[in-house]
């Protein structure tokens, strides 16, 4: 859906969750704008129990002239209500009727949930407020300072100080748009409560700690977010704990903050792995977090869904404490050139001829130039150089090699390289903040082949640090193939199944 549909519609309402937070009103706000620049007859509401308190919101509302209201009774009759950060009829949200609904967010979608025809769901980015942003571009539509504000403050809160963002999405606009710096200081410097600090308190009273692999799990009473992340960075300092996560329950759902400072968990590959299937999670090597929905956590855990509303907070640390206890128990960790591999179930393969991309950075940028590669696998920064050449492969990923390499194992083709992918990896100069698209200087090769590996399918999950990457793992799931090189035993690493099925058969 694109926000120029809903433009056949003159009388628009905009709605977002009860009780909401800097992301529903940074979005809301960037819709209210965009349809009254089109000269639309527009409200932004929001409903439920209570009127917006926390001091931070208040000032954000107040500062910035937002025209939020607080409506409990009627909508009247609008010709569209456009729900965000939210999706229509969902517990966190008020229902009024509507003779014509859209929805726009960035939350998992319940198994079985009815959505409106006109919706753009987009589960896995950190904000819906950065969803908004892309549609506006794509619109063609520039935010002003005020809103630009809005929407990085709706991002920058809803990731827990940027500490989540795992979507390249999410980073374009961290990296792109304009905001007032000084509002967003004074925005952080009101954040805290003196109830909230008395809660973080409380959860570290109560922390429950598991020596065996030296994590810890701290329950908070329900409070905003981003307290989490500050209960979690303390309780890291403490020398005995490498993994913290610490959760909250509220009436949307369970909000968590996960940290890490051990290279055989990655805070990021945690917070996804807590929140598969039932919510999202993501964020950085060392600190991530996520979010868990109530609706998706009764369809899979019969407890919780038995559970009485007084219950079910007692029934989520018996949910966490099963998953963290899995994520340690499922995984394998190999070193390459320490962990010796047995060759037991491992059969022989040659790679395939495949076709490829590449991109050489030294055609259209200056040699010495420091730049970011960004794709969905994440940054990558690297100096251009005469013989840096970027490979891109089949499912789109990005990767570095240098010149003679490339020679040696591929063929130069003719013709450009495309992918139709989620996110199209782009190239962004760091001295200027150019962004460059990959795809139009992107030429087309072909593996030469001939590559002779052992491997064999994981039943179970593995974390590789190869002979390349000592101090950072690559993880393969069930079903995907640990390999190494016939002719190098030590260089183990991990071949994604989809990958693998695609670039090679047996000998």
């Amino acid at each position: 859906m694109k926000l120029s549909d809903l433009l056949v519609y003159n009388n628009i309402v905009i709605q977002c969750h009860d009780n909401p937070d800097a992301d529903a009103i940074g979005s809301g706000y960037a819709l209210y704008k965009y349809y009254k620049s089109h000269g639309k007859k527009v409200r932004f509401i929001y409903s439920g129990k209570n009127r917006i308190s926390k001091s931070n919101l208040i000032y954000l509302v107040q500062t910035l002239s937002i025209p939020i209201e607080f409506e409990t009774e009627s909508i009247g009759d609008p010709d569209l209500l456009l729900t965000c950060d939210c999706q229509y009829e969902e517990g966190n949200v008020t229902y009024f009727p509507a003779r014509n609904v859209a929805t726009i967010d960035h939350h998992q979608v319940a198994k079985g949930k009815k959505l409106p025809e006109l919706r753009e769901i987009r589960s896995g980015i950190g904000s819906c407020c950065t969803v908004i942003w892309d549609m506006m571009k794509k619109e063609e539509f520039q935010p002003d300072s005020d809103l630009s504000t809005a929407l990085y403050y709706g991002l920058f809160t809803d990731t827990n100080a940027l500490s989540e963002i795992s979507h390249p999405l999410d980073r374009d606009m961290m990296d792109e748009i304009y905001f007032d710096k000084s509002l967003l200081r004074r925005l952080n410097g009101m954040n805290i409560t003196l109830e909230e600090a008395k809660i973080a308190g409380i959860a570290l009273l109560g922390v429950e700690f598991h020596p065996e692999n030296r994590y810890a799990i701290l329950e908070a009473q329900p409070c905003d977010p981003n307290i989490l992340g500050l209960i979690s960075d303390f309780f890291l300092a403490v020398d005995t704990v490498d993994v913290c996560l610490v959760y909250s329950v509220l009436d949307y759902g369970i909000k968590f903050s996960v940290r890490s400072d051990t290279p055989e968990v990655r805070a990021d590959e945690l917070a996804a792995y807590i929140s598969k299937n039932i919510g999202s999670g993501g964020g950085h090597m060392d600190k991530a977090g996520g979010f868990i929905q109530h609706e998706l956590l009764t369809q899979f855990y019969k407890r919780y869904a038995e559970a009485t509303e007084r219950e079910r907070t007692a029934a989520v640390t018996p949910i966490l404490r099963e998953k963290m206890q899995n994520y340690y128990s499922n995984s394998d960790i190999i070193y390459a050139g320490k962990t010796k591999i047995s060759s037991r179930g491992m059969k022989e393969y040659i790679k395939l001829p495949i076709k490829q991309g590449y991109v050489i950075p030294s055609e259209f940028l200056p040699v010495g130039a420091h730049i970011l590669v960004r794709s969905m696998e994440g940054d990558m920064n690297l100096m251009v150089e005469k013989d840096t050449v970027v490979m891109i492969g089949i499912m789109g990923e990005v990767y570095p090699t240098k010149l003679t390499v490339f020679k040696s194992n591929y063929k130069k083709l003719r013709g450009k390289y495309d992918l139709k992918l989620e996110y199209t990896p782009t190239i962004k100069i760091i001295s200027s903040s150019e962004t460059i698209d990959l795809f139009p200087y992107a030429h087309m090769c072909v593996s030469s082949g001939g590559n002779h590996i052992m491997a064999r399918r994981l039943k179970k999950e593995a974390k590789v640090f190869t002979k390349w990457h000592k101090n950072e793992y690559i993880k393969g799931e069930p079903g995907d193939y640990l390999a190494y090189k016939l002719n190098d035993p030590e260089d183990i690493y991990i071949i994604g199944k989809d990958f693998f099925a695609e670039s090679y058969e047996p000998v």
